[in-house]
């Protein structure tokens, strides 16, 4: 199989286009320059088994899945202008220290800039490479989520008081944990049955995830995207 590269003549793609190639061109443009590009810092196929070293020393999320986690237009956008989604990094440990008040940042221990700033077209490209990944749609199968109305204040107090959520994750910029990615734009760059499924149970999305397993019942895991969802909005 033969893979183009995005630099292709103009002349070359109208052949394409003539013979009716374009649509297998533009995938497998979009798919070189993601591996050129992403492959050192993500992992793009599944592998048969995680460790702890690999997970604590990743420099960015799995995306093998990519396209059952993210929504593609959150992903275009980001892509152009990357903002921290984990206080922490991606291993907290890393970049924490224990105080009487809870986990700090250090100073300086953050890799700046957070990601590489993409154009345009090669984010809209990278973001439609990335839809196609999507391993473990057996587990999203299984969800079956119903949005319904919470007030804010009882979503907060469940995420924070019932559930503890904030000794790990932020769902406000000024408020909560730093060791989880922040949550007050999970529903805007998440899918609903990815966050239902992960909250359900982390484990079988990553292995070596540090977010418990808390086994709640179909009605409380909604409760949570339900608030998500609400931030979103507000």
């Amino acid at each position: 199989m033969i893979i183009f590269n995005k630099s292709i003549s103009l002349s070359l793609l109208a052949g394409t286009l003539m013979f009716g190639l374009a649509p297998a061109y533009v995938a497998a443009a979009e798919a070189q320059f993601v591996l050129n590009n992403c492959a050192s810092c993500h992992v793009l196929t599944q592998t048969e088994k995680d460790t702890l070293q690999s997970y604590m020393s990743r420099k960015g999320p799995d995306l093998y899945y990519a396209g059952n986690k993210y929504r593609e237009a959150w992903m275009v956008k980001w892509l152009q202008n990357p903002q921290r989604i984990r206080p922490g990094g991606m291993f907290f440990g890393n970049h924490t220290e224990v105080t009487d008040e809870g986990d700090v940042i250090k100073e300086g221990s953050l890799p700046d800039p957070v990601h590489v700033k993409l154009s345009k077209e090669d984010a809209q490209d990278s973001a439609a490479y990335l839809m196609t990944l999507t391993a473990k749609s057996d587990l999203l199968a299984e969800e079956n989520y119903t949005p319904k109305k919470i007030s804010k204040r009882m979503g907060a107090m469940n995420f924070s008081k019932f559930k503890g959520c904030s000794s790990c994750h932020r769902d406000r910029p000024d408020y909560g944990g730093v060791s989880g990615p922040e949550l007050y734009t999970a529903a805007e760059r998440l899918q609903e049955n990815f966050m239902t499924s992960y909250i359900r149970n982390p484990q079988v999305w990553e292995s070596k995830s540090l977010m418990p397993n808390r086994h709640l019942p179909d009605k409380e895991v909604s409760k949570l995207v339900d608030y998500l969802k609400l931030l979103e909005e507000k």
